[in-house]
């Protein structure tokens, strides 16, 4: 968008110029973005990397489901079979990880 923003400033952008459009796709830029970072990176302390890892092979199946769900993406056979062997070998996985035990996070140094 930085890159953009000297161009619409000399072109005709219509109502994709205002700049209460501009701000609204700024702010779910950084939310679409800084969310579920920060959640990975709570859930990667949590977690052992190892499960950790597996969790994170699951997003592209979520991600084709919230497709098809929100905007009627459709996917081919094949491509849902391979969704469906990820998820079960995600399952596996998890399953068969002994819990780790770590000690709880230490509460952080005051500034």
């Amino acid at each position: 968008m930085t890159v953009l923003s000297p161009a619409l400033l000399l072109t005709d952008t219509g109502p994709m110029g205002d700049p209460r459009v501009l701000l609204l796709g700024l702010g779910i830029a950084l939310l679409s973005s800084v969310v579920p970072y920060s959640c990975e990176i709570v859930a990667l302390r949590r977690l052992a990397p190892a499960l950790f890892g597996v969790l994170m092979s699951l997003e592209p199946g979520a991600a084709a489901l919230a497709g098809l769900l929100v905007v009627g993406e459709e996917l081919g056979a094949v491509q849902w079979l391979a969704i469906g062997c990820v998820v079960v070998a995600s399952i596996g996985a998890t399953r068969s990880t002994a819990p780790e035990h770590r000690p709880p996070l230490a509460d952080p140094a005051p500034d």
